[in-house]
């Protein structure tokens, strides 16, 4: 594992928030290819007070950090449901996790549930077995690797959705086309 890490050109971690369950999901990425180095779950069901919860989830996010020394997160963001208590409790462990990666100067972006599994499975409505049967396939994971609990195929999702994303072109400075871009960016468009 730790030479996967040193030989990665890049490392993404991928957060699925949770308060009884956080996923995690580590992704190396290999001259230009993604390849799972870990994912697992941080169970805090078992911790009775909320505000220990949030402790846990920043000590263990804190400690992934420092083992997997990631260049970039990537947190799903919460959902809107009708339960605003629900709500507010998983904003905290959201932010409690982005405080975490923060601490260690880790750069985050937040992805809404439905882009991650269009980015994965090309649905935005894709269930987590879909997304779960995708990133099987797509980085090689061996079923047997596959936990129970799909929190952290969830949060590996989050970490790919970002590879992807990130090595998107983006229309620069607000440009709505192509052409703007260019007309805006000649020096990034020379030789066109």
């Amino acid at each position: 594992m730790e030479d996967s890490v040193k030989s990665a050109d890049r490392i993404i971690i991928g957060i699925d928030p949770g308060t009884n369950i956080m996923g995690y999901g580590i992704l190396g990425i290999y001259k230009r290819k993604p390849a799972m180095i870990a994912m697992g779950l941080i169970e805090l069901s078992k911790i009775g007070d909320h505000y220990m919860r949030l402790a846990r989830i920043y000590e263990r996010v804190t400690m992934l950090v420092e083992q997997y020394c990631p260049d970039e997160m990537a947190i799903e963001a919460p959902f809107f449901g009708k339960n605003v208590q629900s709500m507010l409790k998983l904003g905290r462990a959201q932010g409690v996790a982005m405080a975490a990666a923060l601490s260690r100067q880790v750069p985050i972006t937040e992805y809404e549930p439905r882009k991650i599994k269009q980015a994965i499975t090309g649905n935005g409505a894709a269930s987590k077995e879909q997304v779960c049967e995708m990133l099987k396939r797509i980085l090689e994971i061996p079923a047997e690797n596959i936990l129970p609990k799909l929190d952290a195929t969830d949060a590996l999702a989050a970490a790919l959705c970002h590879f992807y994303e990130s090595g998107k072109p983006a229309l620069a400075k607000g440009a709505s086309s192509w052409k703007e871009f260019i007309a805006r960016n000649p020096d990034k468009v020379k030789g066109l």
